[in-house]
């Protein structure tokens, strides 16, 4: 079964896993295994510190997917606000700048938009409309971005929804407030049914 690895927002100086069970349960519903994980905060470190932390949660997950029953070849890494964007830069960040953020000549590097690349893995986007806190068009952008590359991407902008909601429409009493749930449900599935036909065609002229 596909391996979800989420981080959870608060502005990179707050928030906790345990806060996120409902993401697990949600997403347990689709048959999926799923690691809600930590990672050291703001101002405890800064973002190269909680970046290592989630490379190495990452890199765990995809270890240890068979303990699991998982598939480390069906991994997908998610995350909500400060974890989403933790997971867009994981996904989209080359090796070598790990170790580039800190000063503000090089703030640059926390942009996942100025890593976007031919290649990358597909992304699934969701952005509640109404979002006050973090403007849809950083979505928007990332996704143009993303699709002039040729990167398949999909973009999900909510409307009436803010900043919270997204995430908070995979617990069970506010279920029908977006359909965030059906939508990663159709990204995987399309995910793998696209992988499943690659690897039927290799090798065929």
């Amino acid at each position: 079964m596909p391996l979800v690895v989420f981080w959870h927002g608060g502005r990179w100086s707050s928030g906790d896993k345990v806060e996120y069970r409902f993401v697990g349960s949600a997403l347990a519903e689709l048959g999926y295994a799923t690691m809600i994980v930590n990672y050291r905060r703001y101002p405890q470190v800064k973002m190269a510190s909680f970046m290592d932390d989630a490379a190495r949660a990452a890199l765990w997950a995809a270890e240890h997917a068979a303990d699991f029953e998982a598939d480390p070849g069906r991994l997908y890494l998610m995350g909500h606000s400060a974890g989403a964007h933790i997971a867009a830069l994981l996904t989209l960040r080359e090796a070598d700048v790990q170790d580039m953020f800190g000063p503000p000549e090089l703030y640059r590097q926390s942009q996942p938009i100025n890593f976007v690349r031919r290649g990358a893995p597909p992304m699934l986007l969701i952005h509640g409309a109404m979002d006050a806190l973090v403007s849809p068009w950083n979505s928007r952008n990332l996704a143009g971005a993303l699709g002039a590359l040729g990167v398949p991407v999909i973009l999900k902008l909510y409307s009436g929804i803010g900043h919270g909601d997204t995430v908070g429409a995979l617990s069970l009493p506010a279920r029908r407030r977006a359909a965030t749930l059906s939508d990663i449900a159709d990204f995987v599935k399309a995910h793998q049914a696209q992988a499943a036909f690659d690897a039927a065609t290799e090798g065929i002229a």
